[in-house]
């Protein structure tokens, strides 16, 4: 019988049903036994979150300073495979996670173990994944995996769909704008890759910690945004630095920085952000040999 823990933080509820779709055919296995965690902060984030807790948290999210989460019990002595999903928040693992994956407790179970990450979220998630790279690593683990799902109405769109849902909770379509969030089809056509996990287990290839999901399409990554997120992740720690310098989380003097930082990200949205995507497809042609390079780098291990 192989066991699988299953860990998992989500706040509107769209990485949960993910995480339920990939696990179902593991769940519904009598050669599997599935444990599910949902990661618990210490003090929960609102959702949907009020404008100044949001962008409160985005200091934090960008250093990678985790919060404190509660432990775990009833826990299993040991795992074959270890199923970790979570969501970017600012170009980071959730704080939620990253305080999970810091924790003493995350040393114990992550050990040698083989890890999947499921993601869901907007398509600006390889610098939270390269970030997630290295908490697996550091806890001794190896990532065999990565599935990322990605909103369904793109990049443009998402800059207004995104946080309107976060700050409102409505994902619906309005005006010219697609729904929010990832498509519940493609949710639902995950299960996919569980069906193929399960079968891998079955046959004790988790074992080679090699990847189990080559060639079924489980990662896409739009190589002309890299450069922008690596922009933006730089732009971030300015910022980050600038309004932690303010004061405590929640401070009036931290507010009036994320009042001006909120005005600055608004403006840059509308102006820099469409100049910068234009222009990397203009020299896409002549940057097409690095950008492919770096998109098979990041679409490692498990590729398309």
């Amino acid at each position: 019988m192989k066991r699988v823990l299953v860990l998992y933080y989500s706040q509107s509820g769209q990485l949960t049903n993910m995480v339920d779709s990939v696990t179902k055919p593991l769940k519904e296995s009598s050669a599997v036994t599935v444990d599910y965690r949902q990661i618990k902060p210490v003090k929960a984030y609102p959702y949907p979150w009020p404008f100044y807790p949001f962008f409160d948290a985005f200091p934090e999210a960008i250093y990678m300073n985790g919060c404190e989460v509660e432990e775990f019990d009833d826990l299993a002595d040991d795992y074959d495979l270890i199923i970790l999903g979570y969501t970017v928040w600012f170009l980071s693992p959730s704080i939620p996670v990253t305080g999970f994956m810091q924790s003493e407790q995350a040393k114990k179970i992550f050990k040698d173990k083989p890890v999947v990450t499921l993601i869901a979220c907007r398509d600006m998630w390889v610098m939270a994944q390269e970030k997630m790279k290295k908490l697996i690593s550091d806890l001794g683990a190896t990532l065999i995996d990565n599935v990322v799902l990605t909103d369904q109405g793109g990049s443009i769109y998402a800059f207004a769909t995104t946080p309107r849902w976060l700050l409102t909770g409505k994902k619906d379509a309005f005006w010219f704008f697609p729904p929010a969030g990832v498509a519940d089809e493609e949710i639902q056509n995950s299960s996919r890759f569980g069906e193929r996990i399960l079968v891998a287990l079955k046959s004790d290839e988790e074992k080679k910690k090699e990847p189990l999901l080559k060639n079924m399409g489980a990662v896409t990554v739009n190589g002309k945004l890299v450069g922008t997120e690596k922009i933006a992740t730089r732009s971030f720690m300015i910022w980050g630095k600038l309004i932690q310098k303010a004061g405590e989380p929640g401070s009036f003097a931290r507010k009036i920085v994320i009042t001006v930082y909120a005005l600055f990200l608004a403006t840059l949205v509308l102006t820099i952000v469409p100049l910068n995507i234009l222009v990397r497809r203009l020299i896409y042609p002549w940057r097409k040999e690095a950008i492919e390079k770096s998109v098979k780098y990041y679409e490692q291990p498990s590729g398309r």
